[in-house]
């Protein structure tokens, strides 16, 4: 073989291997509870991920690559969460990550993506503190596109106070991360009414009988009951109500959309309120065909989704770093974080179309205006009346 010879091997060796790297995937780490109880939540979400990720790639990928999802089940426990983000990043060397149903899970893990300057999209926990964890840095990799406990306890207060005139309130909220901070965000936003509840309750995870809660708020003379819980301890509040033959409103944050609070719950569950981004409802023909799509690949009982705000808004994030890797022409870190923060195209969204949904100094993509009440009736979330 003379030089010319070797010269054109060792350019076509080449360049195969570039277009080897080229093709390469790009890695998005999904993390969520998959099992337990907070599992509806995190299903749902990995599910509209799965959805939005296999649309792109039908339609060639991102920048001429495919999207890869690595799946990891943090089991809504935080030193989980912690070990899932480390092999992300220094195993799997994911391009983003997607999920976080937990907020104690979000707060624990998200520190090592942003030492090592990778973005997060939180697209379920909504603990507000999560997107400014690290707000005081030059760089800031966290963002979310859920409601946060600021937005939701401002209209879980409003709809008690302002709109159904209840003076008397009682808190009821779960010891974790999330269900703390939110109660905080709760008695804060009361707090501006001039309002201070009458019981404050705290109940555990796993709880099976909120008697003991429930009949403080009762002598307490409490109109309506406001929750902030993750699990299926939520339905044993509305059947604790039926059991003491006491019934006022339940309003309380997302999460009493979930299937397990509707089924547990059954009738004494109609009439609860809650603050919602999605609601299962083809109300727009890019709802009606992400509703359609995902009710033909899961097929999730009755037809109803565990848990539509998790899907939709998991739907959501990958097709938000989508434009960003596009937009960034890759997958670099801080291009990837400045392109969030300044994204020039519109994304049309199974919750909404997002124009310009991230600043450098506004890590939120959804704001007050795009959610609405949902409520409980007959064994399904429809929009409040």
């Amino acid at each position: 073989m003379n030089l010319k010879q070797k010269l054109l091997v060792a350019s076509l060796v080449l360049g195969f291997s570039q277009a080897a790297v080229a093709a390469d995937p790009i890695k998005i780490g999904v993390s969520g509870p998959f099992t337990g109880g907070s599992a509806p939540m995190g299903v749902s979400m990995r599910d509209g991920v799965k959805l939005a990720v296999a649309e792109i790639n039908a339609k060639g990928g991102v920048l001429g690559r495919s999207l890869l999802l690595i799946e990891r089940d943090d089991e809504a426990k935080n030193e989980r969460g912690v070990q899932i983000a480390q092999e992300l990043i220094n195993k799997e060397k994911v391009a983003a990550t997607v999920g976080y149903i937990n907020t104690g899970v979000a707060l624990a893990s998200q520190r090592f993506y942003q030492e090592a300057k990778i973005p997060v999209m939180n697209n379920v926990a909504t603990g507000s503190i999560v997107t400014k964890q690290f707000a005081d840095q030059p760089e800031n990799y966290i963002f979310r596109n859920a409601a946060n406990d600021t937005i939701q306890s401002g209209m879980i207060v409003h709809e008690a106070i302002d709109n159904r005139k209840f003076k008397k309130v009682a808190i009821l909220a779960d010891s974790t991360n999330y269900g703390q901070l939110g109660r905080e965000d709760l008695e804060k936003a009361l707090e501006k009414k001039g309002i201070k509840p009458v019981v404050v309750e705290k109940y555990n995870i796993k709880d099976v009988d909120m008697t003991a809660q429930l009949l403080k708020a009762k002598q307490a003379g409490a109109e309506v009951v406001l929750t902030y819980g993750i699990g299926p301890e939520l339905a044993q509040i509305a059947n604790g109500m039926e059991k003491l033959g006491w019934k006022v409103p339940l309003i309380g944050s997302w999460t009493l959309a979930m299937g397990n609070f509707i089924d547990n719950a059954g009738k004494n569950g109609n009439g609860t309120r809650m603050p919602q981004t999605f609601i299962q409802d083809a109300s727009t023909p890019k709802r009606k065909a992400f509703i359609d799509a995902y009710v033909a690949a899961y097929k999730p009982s009755g037809g109803r989704m565990p848990s539509a705000v998790s899907a939709a808004q998991g739907y959501d994030s990958i097709y938000l770093l989508a434009a960003a890797f596009k937009q960034a022409g890759g997958t670099d870190g801080p291009k990837v974080r400045a392109a969030l923060e300044n994204l020039t195209d519109k994304v049309e969204g199974a919750v909404t179309t997002y124009n310009k949904p991230f600043s450098k100094t506004n890590h939120e993509a959804i704001t007050a205006e795009l959610t609405v009440f949902g409520e409980v009736k007959d064994g399904k979330v429809v929009l409040a009346k």
